[in-house]
C-alpha cells in the first residue's frame, strides 16, 4: 500500500480515503500485442491527479492506494473475487472515510450489486469506477472518473454502494452497462442517479440515496461464497423454440441451487406445460428461481398475461424492475446463507439495499 502525496498533512486514516486498484483497463499500457496490465498504478494515478488544476486538487480527499496482485480481468471475475473485495473493505472499514475500488468495466456492475448485499447499512460511501480507456490516453475518460470517483468517496451523506462514470453516480445495485465502448458506458434504467458532476461542482441527491432509509450500525454479512461460485446459480434468457429438455439441463443438474430467469416482456413464457413443470420441480427441490423481463426497461408482471400464467404456482419468485446484475448476486448471497428454502424466498422479496 502507498500513501498519496496529495494532501498529505491530512495524518490521520479516518480522514482518508482508500482507493483499492483491481485491474481493467484504466490500469492498461500499449504493448507491441496490444493493451497490457501494468503496474506502478499508484505512481502513475499520482502523476495524473497532478495534472488538473490546483484548486481540483484542493478539493481531493486524501488517499491511501492498495493494489491487487495478480491484477483481476473482470471478465474472469467469479463471486469469490466479490467475497475478496467485501473482505478487504470491512476489514479496513474503520480506517477510512470511503473507499474507491477500481474495476474493469464487463462485470463492475456485479461487483457493485454483490458489494451492496455484503456490505448492508453502510455509513460511508463505497464507489467503483474505471474506464473505457488507459489513465494516460489524452481526453481519455479515466482521469475523470477517478476524480470524482474520489470526490464523492469523501461525501458525508452518501452512505452506499455506488458506481461513479462519465459524471453520473449510480446506485450500484441498480447499474448496468450497457455499451461496449461508449464512455457513457453505465446506465440506471429504474433509478436516477444518486448525484452528478454539474460544471466544476459534484452533486449528491441524498433524497434519493439510503441514508434516509438505513438506521443503526452496519450490518455486514460477510459470507462463505465457496458453495455458490461454481456455477451453482444460473442464468437462462428464453429464446423461441426453448424445449423442456433443454431447460431441465439446467434446471435438473444436481449441482444448481438457484436461477434467473429471463423471460419476455411483463413475463410471460411458451404456452407448454412441460416447461412450468420442469421449473415447478426444480422449485420443488428447494431451489431458487426468480425472474425478471428481458427488456432493459420496465417490470415483470407475471400472470398479466395467459401466457405467464402458472408461474407463481410453480414457485418463480417476481424480480420487479431489478437489474440482472441485481437478481443474480443476491441469489448468490442468498444461497450462501444457511437460511430455509422460506426465508431464503421471503428475504429475496424484500428490499435490502434498495434494489428494487
Amino acid at each position: 500500500m502507498s500513501q498519496a502525496p496529495l494532501l498529505a498533512d491530512t495524518p490521520h486514516r479516518q480522514e482518508r480515503v482508500l482507493v483499492i486498484y483491481t485491474g481493467g483497463t484504466i490500469g492498461m499500457q500499449p504493448q507491441a500485442n496490444g493493451l497490457s496490465p501494468a503496474g506502478n498504478f499508484s505512481e502513475r494515478l499520482d502523476k495524473a491527479l497532478s495534472q488538473r488544476s490546483l484548486h481540483d486538487q484542493s478539493l481531493l480527499p486524501a488517499y491511501d492506494v492498495m493494489s491487487y496482485s495478480p491484477l483481476i480481468d473482470s471478465s474472469a471475475a467469479t463471486p469469490l473475487t466479490w467475497q475478496q473485495l467485501a473482505n478487504d473493505i470491512a476489514e479496513r472499514f474503520d480506517q477510512y472515510r470511503g473507499f474507491v475500488v477500481i474495476h474493469g468495466t464487463d462485470t463492475l456492475s456485479w461487483t457493485a450489486a454483490s458489494l451492496a448485499y455484503q456490505l448492508q447499512g453502510l455509513d460511508r460511501p463505497v464507489v467503483l469506477t474505471g474506464a473505457m480507456a488507459p489513465l494516460e490516453t489524452p481526453n481519455g475518460d479515466g482521469l475523470g472518473n477517478v476524480y470524482g470517483a474520489l470526490r464523492f468517496s469523501a461525501h458525508p451523506q452518501l452512505q452506499e454502494v455506488a458506481v461513479y462514470f462519465a459524471d453520473r453516480l449510480l446506485r450500484g445495485v441498480r447499474a448496468i452497462k450497457q455499451h461496449s465502448e461508449a464512455s457513457d458506458a453505465f446506465t440506471s434504467p429504474s433509478y436516477p442517479p444518486l448525484g452528478e458532476r454539474v460544471g466544476d461542482d459534484f452533486i449528491l441527491f441524498p433524497r434519493r440515496g439510503l441514508v434516509y432509509q438505513q438506521r443503526g450500525a452496519p450490518r455486514f454479512e460477510r459470507l462463505d461464497y465457496q458453495p455458490v461460485a461454481r456455477g451453482e446459480v444460473v442464468r437462462i434468457a428464453l429464446w423461441p423454440g426453448i424445449a423442456a429438455w433443454q431447460l431441465d439441463a439446467w434446471l435438473g443438474h444436481p449441482n444448481v441451487k438457484g436461477a434467473l430467469l429471463q423471460l419476455w416482456g411483463a413475463g410471460n413464457l411458451p404456452d407448454d406445460p412441460d416447461l412450468l413443470a420442469v421449473i415447478a420441480k426444480a422449485s420443488g427441490e428447494g431451489k431458487l428461481i426468480a425472474a425478471i423481463s428481458q427488456c432493459p426497461q420496465g417490470r415483470v408482471k407475471m400472470g398479466a398475461y395467459a401466457a405467464g400464467n402458472g408461474l407463481v404456482d410453480a414457485g418463480v419468485l417476481s424480480g420487479d424492475d431489478m437489474t440482472p446484475e441485481a437478481v443474480y448476486t443476491k441469489l448468490v448471497h442468498l444461497i450462501a446463507q444457511p437460511l430455509s428454502p422460506e426465508d431464503r424466498r421471503e428475504r429475496f422479496m424484500m428490499p435490502l439495499v434498495g434494489e428494487r
